[in-house]
């Protein structure tokens, strides 16, 4: 069994890069399950809480993290970098200082976007981050999805031929966690 913590960069009811991770879940292969961080009920990063007062919100991320075999980050692109959301459950999960829950883990990022541009800026900050942090990161095939509000249907399955490229990046994934 292998289980995948899975970091989705938008909140909103509505996301996109909730229905591409959603999608890569339904993709992958047998044996692999996805638990989904709740990033959204973190309280914002503050140092002062890490030894007076850190936050149990924050310490069920970090366990899952470090029960989970690999990280999956799935980010939109807000101003040509990662959702504040994102960076502070990363934050957390990688402080206080030497308790980097990230350290060592194999690590995929893949992002979707209504505009054009797609998430190549954000997943470039993030791949940043995920580096220092010591994390394990995917390489290749690379997700940008660009036009996403037109590639998924009323359900949010992805519609087209981007379902074969979600499958080949999902099982290149796995491959690389369990490597």
């Amino acid at each position: 069994m292998t289980q995948i913590a899975v970091f989705v960069g938008s909140i909103r009811a509505d996301s996109l890069n909730k229905k591409m991770a959603k999608n890569l879940e339904e993709l992958a292969p047998e044996g692999v399950t996805f638990v989904y961080a709740d990033i959204a009920s973190l309280p914002l990063f503050n140092q002062d809480l890490e030894a007076s007062a850190y936050p149990v919100e924050a310490q069920a991320i970090k366990d899952l993290v470090v029960a989970s075999d690999g990280v999956l980050f799935v980010t939109p692109e807000y101003n040509r970098s990662v959702p504040g959301v994102l960076k502070n459950a990363i934050d957390w999960v990688s402080r206080p200082w030497g308790t980097n829950s990230f350290d060592g883990k194999p690590a995929g990022v893949v992002g979707a976007s209504g505009s054009t541009l797609g998430t190549a800026l954000a997943q470039a900050h993030l791949r940043n981050i995920l580096i220092y942090l010591n994390t394990k990161v995917l390489g290749q095939p690379e997700v940008y999805f660009a036009g996403a509000h037109e590639l998924f249907d009323e359900e949010g399955v992805v519609i087209d031929t981007s379902n074969e490229f979600l499958r080949k990046y999902i099982n290149t994934f796995i491959e690389h966690v369990n490597s």
